[in-house]
């Protein structure tokens, strides 16, 4: 690449820059991005940059893979239904030890790209108010899920004085019901929460696919709330992306200006998408909102055709 070339690729950010600098986004860090060092270390050092000029930065992040590989060790088995994990008090405490192992770690990477993160969880200030995730009740025979949670209510106050002084709150899944009871929260479904809470510009979705795809199979850039809602209902998107798809939704209708799934496993995704025209995944939004994703992506990819 030579020098030109670079200097175009800087010039295509500025206009992001611009329209995010001072603005909050909420990044749900997962997959398989979370079991590749260099994917994980590229991620705190792309989180390092958004918030050094001057995006409003928190992260949540998962460990799924992580909790399995733990309690494996552990000889414990993993017991699941529809997708929940079942969670008694041994399988709370590993999950407990694998996340508090993997929100260090990742708040160290951010710490050492130069940014100043900080590892939180629902115990600090008790900020995630949880609540025993309901049970589907058209099944009589479903187990008791245990300390798996959901999120109640979400007290913003610690999170926005960290932000204001300039740090990357890095928070994990875990929340805290009014008796003291410790429950483990999916983090997709926190990281919405959360966003909403915050009226946050954008919410970051890193999973382990392109984005949300159409009938034919391709991913598609930009899609309106009603297009989702449309997607949804006629079965076009479906599988594990059908509840992303209707967290997006939740968040956008709820005052987030925009939801974005990525795949984490692409180098740098996180800026891709953010920064440059192209992007590398889905971007949902409001049918409310100004079209500036697909006006500026449009005028930028034709410049660059030019």
């Amino acid at each position: 690449m030579n020098p030109s070339q670079k200097a175009g690729i800087l010039a295509e950010a500025l206009p992001y820059l611009r329209a995010f600098h001072g603005k909050t986004m909420v990044i749900r860090f997962g997959g398989e991005a979370m079991a590749d060092p260099a994917l994980k270390s590229g991620f705190a050092r792309d989180v390092a940059l958004l918030r050094l000029v001057g995006m409003k930065i928190v992260v949540v992040h998962g460990g799924g893979w992580g909790i399995d590989d733990l309690m494996r060790k552990m000889g414990v088995e993993v017991r699941r239904y529809r997708g929940h994990r079942i969670t008694d008090e041994r399988t709370l405490t590993i999950v407990e030890m694998a996340l508090g192992e993997l929100n260090q770690e990742l708040t160290s990477l951010i710490n050492r790209e130069g940014g100043r993160a900080i590892g939180l969880d629902g115990q600090d200030g008790r900020f995630i108010h949880a609540c025993p995730l309901a049970v589907a009740a058209d099944d009589p025979d479903a187990p008791d899920l245990g300390y798996l949670g959901d999120v109640e209510h979400i007290d913003t106050t610690l999170i926005e004085l960290l932000l204001s002084h300039n740090f990357v709150p890095v928070v994990m899944p875990t929340g805290v019901a009014a008796d003291g009871t410790t429950y483990h929260i999916n983090s997709d479904r926190l990281a919405g929460r959360l966003a909403r809470a915050l009226e946050a510009e954008k919410l970051v979705l890193m999973t382990n696919v392109a984005g949300v795809l159409d009938r034919d199979g391709q991913v598609v850039p930009i899609l309106t709330a009603t297009a989702a809602e449309t997607m949804l209902r006629d079965g076009v998107v479906h599988g594990g992306m059908e509840p992303r798809v209707a967290a997006a939704l939740r968040a956008v209708h709820d005052g987030v200006r925009s939801v974005h799934i990525i795949d984490g496993s692409v180098p740098s995704a996180l800026l891709l998408e953010v920064l440059t025209a192209e992007g590398v995944g889905t971007a949902l939004r409001s049918d409310a909102e100004p079209h500036f994703f697909a006006d500026s992506r449009a005028y930028l990819l034709e410049g660059q055709s030019e």
